[in-house]
C-alpha cells in the first residue's frame, strides 16, 4: 500500500493507552510525526518517549482548547480516547459522558478547523449488544446495553455531519482486542482468562455460551495505520466492523488451557470452573466489508494472542497482575474518583 505523503503528522488521542501504546510505535516506524493527546490516567511511560517525532502532551478532550492547540499542523486525528469498559461508566457516568459523548463533536470541528485532511474514529463492536443473528453486519440496529455503548454509537452521526471532500472520516467498529501491549489491560475477556490461568492455574468462565467477536492488539494498530493511506473514496462516509474470531467464551477457555499447559507445563493442569453470569451480550460480528472493501484482513488469531500474553509473564513484562491496579481500568478509576 502506497503511503499518503499529504499526511505527515498525525495526533492520536487516547495514544497513552492500550491500543495507542502498539499503534504510536507502529505509526513512528512508518514514517510518520505523532502527537499523541492523552489524559494520562496511566502515565505515558510505556511510550518511546526518546523518539524525536513523538510529541506527547497530557491533555483532556473536554479542553476544546487545549486539543485545538495540540491539533495544529497535524494531517490526520486517530481516535481513541474513552472511558472504556462498562463498568467504569457505573463508577462516575457523569465523567464518562462528559468525554465519550460530550467532547466528541466540539473535538471534529476543531479537527476541521485546523486542517485536519482525515478523521478516523474508534468507535465499538459492542453498539450492537445482543443479537442472535448469525452475521451483525453494519447495517444492524445498535441496541445498546450500557451507556458506554450508548454514546460510543451516538458519537457516529455526530462525525458525518462534517465529514466532505476535504475532511475524510471513517468509523472503525472494533471487536474485543486482546493480546499484549506495552500499556495492558488485564480486564478483556481473552487477557483476563490467561492471567488467571498463568497466575492462579484456574479460570472461571462466566456463563460461557456468549459469543465474543476478538481481534488482536497488533492488527487493530495496523488498520490504523492502513486508514491512513486508503484511497478517500472508499472510506469517507463509511462505517466498518474490524473483527476476526467470534469465538464463544467457553471457546476462549479451552483455547487459553492448551497454550498455557503447552508453554508452561508446570502449570498444568488448568482448572476451569464456570459459574453464572449477568453480562448476556453476546454476538457474532460479519467483517466481510472490510475485507471486500478495503482488502484488510487480520493475522494473528486468539491462539497467537495467548502465545504472546504468556511470553510476556514470562519475561517478566507483567509484574503482580493480579493485584497492581495499572492492568485494570475500573480499579484504576475508583482510586481517581475517590481521590
Amino acid at each position: 500500500m502506497q503511503k499518503d505523503h499529504s499526511i505527515k503528522r498525525v495526533l492520536v488521542t487516547g495514544g497513552a493507552g492500550y491500543v495507542g501504546s502498539k499503534l504510536t510505535p507502529m505509526l513512528l516506524d512508518a514514517g510518520y510525526e505523532v502527537v499523541v493527546f492523552d489524559i494520562q490516567y496511566f502515565g505515558d511511560d510505556k511510550l518511546p518517549l526518546t523518539n524525536p517525532k513523538l510529541t506527547s502532551i497530557k491533555g483532556d478532550l473536554r479542553d476544546t482548547d487545549a486539543f485545538t492547540r495540540a491539533v495544529a499542523g497535524c494531517d490526520a486525528v486517530i481516535h481513541l480516547a474513552c472511558i472504556s469498559n462498562d463498568p467504569s461508566f457505573v463508577l462516575d457516568p457523569t465523567l464518562s459522558k462528559s468525554i465519550n459523548y460530550d467532547c466528541f463533536e466540539p473535538m471534529v470541528v476543531a479537527a476541521k478547523k485546523a486542517g485536519v485532511k482525515r478523521f478516523v474514529y474508534a468507535s465499538t463492536s459492542s453498539v450492537y449488544g445482543v443479537s442472535d443473528a448469525p452475521d451483525v453486519t453494519e447495517d444492524h440496529p445498535l441496541v445498546p446495553l450500557t451507556d458506554y455503548n450508548k454514546f460510543k454509537g451516538m458519537c457516529e452521526p455526530l462525525l458525518w455531519k462534517h465529514n466532505d471532500a476535504d475532511f475524510v472520516a471513517v468509523t472503525i467498529r472494533p471487536a474485543t482486542v486482546c493480546g499484549y501491549a506495552p500499556r495492558m489491560r488485564l480486564d478483556l475477556s481473552v487477557n483476563i482468562l490467561t492471567n488467571h490461568a498463568v497466575n492462579n492455574g484456574k479460570i472461571t468462565v462466566f456463563g460461557g455460551s456468549q459469543l465474543r467477536p476478538n481481534i488482536h492488539v497488533e492488527d487493530v494498530s495496523r488498520l490504523y495505520v492502513e486508514l491512513l493511506s486508503y484511497d478517500a473514496d472508499k472510506i469517507n462516509g463509511q462505517t466498518f466492523n474490524a473483527g476476526y474470531q467470534n469465538m464463544a467464551i467457553s471457546e476462549i477457555a479451552d483455547v487459553v488451557k492448551k497454550v498455557v499447559e503447552e508453554e508452561m507445563p508446570e502449570k498444568a493442569p488448568i482448572d476451569i470452573v464456570t459459574t453464572p453470569t449477568d453480562d448476556i451480550r453476546s454476538y457474532h460480528v460479519n467483517s466481510d466489508k472490510i475485507r471486500n472493501t478495503l482488502g484488510f484482513e487480520p493475522r494473528l488469531t486468539v491462539e497467537d494472542a495467548v502465545r504472546g500474553l504468556v511470553k510476556a509473564f514470562r519475561d517478566g513484562k507483567l509484574p503482580n497482575s493480579m493485584t497492581d491496579d495499572r492492568y485494570f481500568n475500573v480499579k484504576t478509576m475508583q482510586k481517581l474518583t475517590a481521590a
